[in-house]
């Protein structure tokens, strides 16, 4: 059976599906840091499903499930050191956990290069797990809530995506990465850029957890590993031959698509705010 959604073009899709998404992350993130933790540990089980259903797709074994409860382990186990619930010293119990991932390939009769699919496994870890675990990290200052740096990163990511797409589909002239995404234009990079540097400004008046200063860095760190971000996520989809990493968003294709720039932005966002800001 066909969704309604079918019959409405790319950018109504993309339109219905921003507000009904932004909804729920807004209201979750603003409720309490229980449902900022249930929302983001959702979103990243979800988007290291799709990671690994792809690389599946071109003849690789990663272990999918136990690779993602691994995710799931490490987004737990951040949020609840960081809200200084439980000790730093369990960061350690993350070492034996995914040392297990051998162990397991090393029962697995059938699968002719293991190697090669353990390195996959960490991949679906190191990729997708561990960035939304640092949201956990920027949240949680001193042990107490604080969802504007979050909040506020994810408001200069949607303007950048934002920025991007119209200036891109509108001016968008001189390819930006052609070898990876032919669609991706220098004017669309300009016109993210822009956007995000009005958002900062915003943000440096009303979220005053930081300075105006810190807020123009943030986003200049977002401009740059988020479009970096999105450009490599279309190099591993290029690698696999698929346009989309999924339909679950419509409009907006899967988790991965959507969340890639954060993906990447994260460790950079995460470093300047512990050591500059």
């Amino acid at each position: 059976m066909k969704s309604p959604l079918n019959n409405l073009s790319n950018l109504q899709q993309r339109i219905i599906a921003a507000i009904v998404g932004v909804a729920i992350i807004l209201s979750a993130i603003l409720y309490s840091d229980w449902t900022f933790l249930l929302l983001f540990c959702a979103i990243s089980i979800l988007t290291q499903l799709e990671f690994y259903k792809l690389l599946g797709l071109d003849g690789n074994q990663p272990l999918t499930y136990y690779g993602t409860l691994c995710g799931v382990f490490i987004n737990l186990l951040t949020f609840l050191i960081e809200k200084e619930v439980i000790d730093f010293q369990n960061y350690f119990l993350i070492s034996p956990m995914v040392t297990m991932i051998f162990f397991i390939k090393l029962y697995k009769k059938k699968d002719l290069k293991p190697f090669q699919n353990i390195a996959f496994t960490f991949l679906g870890i190191i990729y997708v797990a561990i960035p939304f675990s640092l949201l956990s990290v920027l949240a949680m200052r001193g042990g107490v809530y604080n969802y504007e740096i979050v909040l506020g990163s994810l408001f200069l990511l949607w303007a950048t995506d934002v920025g991007a797409y119209f200036a891109g589909t509108y001016f968008g002239k001189r390819k930006l990465f052609e070898r990876v995404s032919p669609k991706k234009s220098w004017e669309g990079a300009v016109g993210g850029a822009f956007f995000a540097a009005i958002v900062a400004f915003i943000l440096g008046i009303y979220f005053r957890s930081y300075e105006e200063w810190a807020w123009y860095c943030i986003g200049a760190v977002i401009v740059v590993a988020g479009t970096l971000g999105d450009l490599v996520e279309s190099l591993f989809k290029r690698s696999i031959a698929i346009k989309d990493s999924g339909s679950t968003i419509p409009g907006h294709g899967g988790f991965l698509d959507r969340f890639d720039g954060l993906l990447l932005s994260a460790p950079f966002i995460v470093t300047f705010v512990k050591i500059f800001s």
